[in-house]
């Protein structure tokens, strides 16, 4: 069974961190690449951020600089470290490999506000 279980949102100030992760489960996670996406309210799910198998890495545009994504071969986790946090950050956050529609679980909820 295939499982991608995020954690580690929650409530901060803008400016600052939090580092989300998500436990994968059910894939060759190896192998495959693991995205961020996430939902802000009232708009469509968008990518955020990617790494491979290999270890390489990519994001959108808005956070370059401020957010990192990372894997744990021995945990079969991605984590997605988030600095310096914006009020448009606010999201529902999820990870997927090839935003695969059954593989979309719960995500985990970011909210940045003063």
């Amino acid at each position: 069974q295939v499982q991608f279980v995020e954690s580690g949102g929650g409530l901060v100030q803008p400016g600052g961190s939090l580092r989300l992760s998500c436990a994968v489960s059910g894939i060759n996670f190896k192998m495959s690449p693991v995205s961020w996406y996430r939902q802000a309210p009232g708009k469509q799910r968008e990518f955020v951020a990617r790494v491979t198998g290999s270890g390489i890495t990519d994001y959108i545009d808005p956070v370059i600089g401020r957010f990192i994504i990372s894997r744990d071969y021995a945990k079969n986790t991605v984590y997605l470290q988030m600095n310096s946090l914006k009020i448009e950050d606010t999201a529902v956050y999820y990870c997927n490999t090839n935003a695969i529609e059954a593989y979309w679980g719960q995500g985990t909820q970011v909210t940045v506000s003063s």
